[in-house]
């Protein structure tokens, strides 16, 4: 059984793969007489990555990321907390048959859904476009990438 990813190797844009065609060398380099190919993939995602655009995206991500996730983490640890050291609070009748631990334990679902409402909207409103308008460019600037300058033979 293997375990790793069957698809790892598989590049789906031949990035870097040497097909024999165009003359150019097996390490991507261009053959004698060739111009210079542009910038590798690599190094585009290199310089995208280390744009002021992508910290921005990353930025807004974490500014919602981050504390959302530590506001739950505590009110989750805070119920389990309440609910092993103070049995008496959470059995403390709210409405009828309906307990502190009930009510506390319905919060957790809705708190739940809250929060992925929260993380949907915030996306859409603050990151989606941006994160598109990065991909968007660097798929473009990727397009010609190890390929030879205009004019030059084509792979």
């Amino acid at each position: 059984m293997r375990l790793d990813d069957p698809w790892d190797e598989a590049s789906a844009a031949g990035w870097g793969e040497a097909d024999g065609v165009g003359g150019g060398a097996a390490d991507g380099a261009p053959g004698p007489g060739e111009p210079p190919a542009g910038p590798s993939a690599a190094e585009i995602y290199l310089e995208v990555h280390r744009s002021e655009a992508f910290g921005e995206v990353r930025r807004r991500y974490r500014r919602f990321v981050l504390p959302a996730a530590l506001a739950f983490l505590l009110w989750y640890l805070a119920y389990v907390v309440a609910a092993t050291t103070a049995p008496a609070l959470m059995a403390r009748p709210v409405a009828g048959a309906v307990n502190v631990a009930m009510v506390a334990g319905l919060g957790q679902f809705l708190t739940t859904f809250l929060l992925t409402w929260a993380y949907a909207r915030h996306a859409r409103l603050r990151r989606d476009r941006a994160a598109l308008d990065l991909r968007w460019d660097t798929q473009e600037m990727t397009r010609g990438a190890g390929q030879p300058a205009a004019g030059g033979p084509v792979r």
